[in-house]
């Protein structure tokens, strides 16, 4: 495929005025004959790299799966998904995910795809059930092979990598890298771009201040710590990292209690729950995130003002994942490390400052937006244009009070300014979205 051809698309569809010297290289690399290992840090752009040389490498639809991508989490995939989806508009992307609808999968597969993005075990199913033929592939990307290893993936991967015995190109990127790759992978003198070590710009934009607290449990502390970093009339987004889903349910519980607009993300939560999750938090109606380090990586996260450790993460890999989820693609980012008494600071943390707080500032923590669920997707011809259109011509809504729209297969959720929420149901109480009566309600 020409770069004329799909280049535009970056610009015009995800907004992206200039490349980086990242994604340049990686460019040029597709020209060359030889396997890529790609070493960059996490928010530096590095789905968008991978994706420039796939297009460069695509030949016209063939009836045949021409790239397959993998990617060791179903956030990943969909992200990637959708990446690909608005480079490549010529092409048909389909993801397969554990937790996706396997019955809509099976359907998107009836027409052969073009390209595939799949976490291991969802993929070496279809394959196995000869749903589709890996056969063809020529290129396959390993996206974070290093966690996929690190997951327990390196057997479905080998099953897989023999299934594509026609690869003539791989791609692996990671945000670490790794010592030994595993023998089933017969890269053909790969060149290895490393971009970890040269991104100081990274660390210029990213400042990291401890927090000492006065109890062990550190609750009241994160708590102040909000109020204190939070200067505007509404919250910015901030993540807070801990070890462990229960820390996690009781510091999301704490905070819900004591008025911060908080929403919870683990990996115990179904593929819905997570999806509503990462909604809620990215239109900005629950703009404090409690998490696992499951949201360290492959999470498409906009504008995170502030990464938070309410736990210090176990290794110095979780640590610089961790951060990678703010200063992303030049914004600037603050890390926040909450120090309990007697706690040793981890030797690869290393301050800025220390942060002392005003515990008795109180900042306002909630959102000031409702999501609305409304019961039509993709699979029912449920457009984001559709929801718009519907909002501000049966409810009587003026655009300002809409915030983002995400449309899944089945559902559609909606941010909706809190004042404009109980005129809007009454107003579009009995009436049709795309021809239907749809369920529209405020999501608990």
């Amino acid at each position: 495929m020409r770069e004329k051809e799909f280049l535009p698309a970056v610009k015009d569809r995800l907004g992206i005025e200039q490349l980086n010297e990242m994604q340049l290289k990686m460019m040029a690399q597709a020209s060359e004959p030889r396997d890529i290992i790609l070493l960059s840090p996490t928010g530096s752009g590095k789905t968008l790299a991978f994706t420039l040389p796939v297009m460069k490498l695509m030949k016209p639809s063939t009836g045949r799966v021409q790239c397959v991508v993998i990617a060791p989490s179903r956030e990943l995939v969909m992200q990637i998904a959708g990446v690909m989806r608005e480079v490549g508009r010529d092409f048909r992307v389909v993801a397969l995910y554990g937790g996706h609808n396997v019955e809509d999968e099976v359907n998107s597969l009836k027409v052969v795809p073009d390209i595939i993005v799949a976490t291991p075990g969802r993929l070496l199913d279809h394959a196995v059930r000869r749903n589709i033929d890996l056969l063809p592939v020529r290129m396959l990307v390993l996206d974070e092979f290093d966690k996929s290893l690190e997951l327990g993936f390196e057997e479905e991967m080998e099953k897989l990598v023999k299934r594509m015995k026609n690869v003539s190109r791989y791609i692996l990127t990671s945000a670490t890298k790794a010592d030994v790759l595993p023998e089933f992978l017969k890269l053909d003198n790969p060149v290895t771009l490393n971009f970890v070590d040269e991104n100081k710009a990274l660390k210029e934009r990213m400042r990291v201040h401890r927090v000492d607290s006065d109890g062990k449990d550190k609750l009241e502390t994160l708590l102040s710590l909000l109020h204190n970093i939070n200067e505007n009339p509404t919250p910015e987004k901030s993540i807070i990292f801990v070890n462990h889903r229960e820390s996690a349910e009781r510091v999301a519980e704490y905070l819900k209690k004591n008025g911060v607009d908080a929403v919870l993300y683990h990996g115990a939560l179904d593929q819905r729950e997570r999806e509503t999750a990462v909604a809620l938090f990215n239109n900005g109606s629950r703009p404090v995130l409690v998490a696992t380090d499951l949201a360290a990586r492959g999470l498409d996260i906009e504008k995170v003002a502030s990464v938070i450790h309410y736990h210090q993460p176990l290794t110095p890999e979780a640590y610089t994942h961790r951060n990678g989820r703010t200063a992303r693609v030049e914004e600037e980012g603050d890390v926040y490390v909450l120090v309990g008494p007697e706690e040793d600071v981890k030797e690869f943390v290393d301050f800025d400052d220390t942060r002392h707080l005003d515990s008795s500032r109180l900042s306002n923590l909630r959102s000031g937006y409702t999501t609305l669920y409304v019961g039509g997707g993709k699979r029912e011809k449920v457009s984001r244009g559709d929801i718009l259109g519907f909002l501000i011509k049966e409810g009587n809504l003026d655009p300002s009070q809409i915030g983002k729209i995400n449309v899944y297969d089945h559902y559609a959720l909606v941010a909706v300014k809190d004042e404009a929420v109980a005129k809007l149901l009454q107003a579009i109480s009995g009436k049709k979205l795309k021809g239907e009566k749809r369920r529209i309600t405020p999501l608990k």
